[in-house]
């Protein structure tokens, strides 16, 4: 019986396990997923939620994986690559054959001096975090005006394009409210602009100086003076604010630094096609456990996983991963009013305009406000739930096409 062990069960763990449990024999392998607790949060819906959405975010990680899949909660402590060995802070081993790290990402805001003290969730707010969605929620409603900031510690953190959402959905949230000319929004972040991407981030800065969104780049916090409400850089420059909606360094789990896995930040490194560990050729990295370069979002997750599936089945059998990921990620951007703007790139090739993802027949627009492009992101919750963590098809290829695309200076016929 040969033992494959999933650390982590979120988006791209649940997916891996349940492709690998229909194609893997029940009874030659014992397929084990690890987490922490009990619970799946689907981490899309949080960005709503400082605005009033209520959505069902949460569901038992159990029903979500298939028969013949075990699943054990508790808290790793270690992994020996030596041994093939995971230990969990109680004490408890489990051993396995083949490793994959699927334990994301996570916002640490105990980096930032500063951050987290007395002004925590009082003035001071996250909402990539369940807890820290639903304080945001009330700290805006009770919001009457003055300079909210919205703050980026450094990159790459979880869904990039998420704080610039947040900002669009605020600031219709506060037109909607009647307080718009009382909100100063203003956008600090350690980019040049407003996104990593040139292109996307001359059209993503296009809106937010429509919106009347202030932008300060290349900043570099070095601390939040919580007492005067000011975040101080490197350099010290400093912004004040009167609410403070901060993205804090993301990292991931610290059990890959204690078993010496990972970088500085806990990512473990891999190969970026294959999403094999250079050091452990046993153990994967998937989802944004992983140091690829490419976004740390759930379509990267998605992608990556098909990709990674093909290849493990090769290397269980002893033969050359023929399968390569390109870095394929794609991203819904609320901009509010009911709108979305949608962007899709690689390692290679950044955002470019056109349509997506049938080519010409769209139906959706690329690097362009639509209602449609709002409408599939509210789709995805269903799809997510329904298609993508019970690992079934989607008509969406892992790999990137040009098809429908077209560079920014390019005219498009009919």
């Amino acid at each position: 019986m040969r033992r494959l062990v999933i650390l982590g069960g979120g988006t791209a763990g649940t997916t891996v396990a349940n492709k690998l449990r229909r194609r893997l024999a029940l009874d030659e392998w014992r397929i084990t997923v690890i987490d922490r607790d009990p619970d799946h949060m689907y981490q899309p819906g949080l960005l709503f939620v400082p605005f009033g959405g209520r959505e069902d975010l949460l569901k038992p990680r159990r029903r979500l994986l298939r028969n013949g899949v075990l699943l054990l909660i508790g808290q790793v402590e270690v992994v020996d690559a030596e041994q093939k060995t995971v230990r969990f802070a109680d004490g408890d081993v489990v051993c396995y054959d083949y490793l994959v790290v699927a334990t994301g990402t996570s916002s640490r805001p105990d980096q930032t001096p500063g951050m987290l003290g007395t002004e925590w969730r009082r003035s001071i707010h996250d909402f990539y975090t369940y807890d820290g969605a639903f304080a945001l929620r009330d700290a805006l409603q009770g919001f009457a005006g003055g300079r909210l900031v919205v703050h980026v510690v450094e990159q790459p953190i979880k869904c990039p394009v998420a704080p610039l959402e947040f900002m669009f959905l605020a600031e219709a949230f506060f037109r909607r409210l009647g307080r718009r000319d009382q909100v100063e929004i203003v956008y600090v972040t350690p980019l040049d602009g407003a996104f990593t991407k040139p292109i996307a981030s001359q059209y993503l800065g296009r809106l937010l100086d429509e919106r009347k969104i202030a932008v300060e780049t290349d900043f570099m916090v070095e601390r939040v003076d919580a007492e005067r409400k000011t975040l101080v850089s490197y350099d010290e420059r400093e912004i004040g604010y009167d609410l403070l909606a901060t993205v804090p360094l993301n990292m991931g789990a610290d059990f890959v630094a204690a078993s010496g896995l990972g970088d500085e930040l806990n990512y473990v490194p891999v190969d970026k096609q294959t999403l094999q560990s250079h050091a452990h050729p046993e153990i994967f990295a998937i989802g944004d456990a992983n140091d690829l370069p490419t976004s740390k979002a759930g379509s990267v997750a998605h992608f990556s996983s098909e990709i990674f599936v093909e290849n493990f089945l090769q290397y269980v059998e002893g033969v050359a991963m023929t399968h390569r990921f390109d870095g394929h990620a794609n991203c819904f951007v609320e901009t509010g009013d009911g709108k979305g703007l949608l962007i899709d790139f690689n390692y290679d090739t950044e955002p470019l305009p056109g349509r997506f993802p049938l080519g010409r027949l769209g139906p959706l627009s690329l690097l362009r406000e639509t209602k449609t492009n709002h409408w599939g992101k509210v789709a995805f919750r269903w799809i997510y739930w329904n298609l993508l963590l019970p690992g079934r098809w989607l008509p969406v290829p892992a790999l990137m096409s040009m098809s429908g695309k077209h560079r920014p200076d390019e005219e498009v016929r009919p």
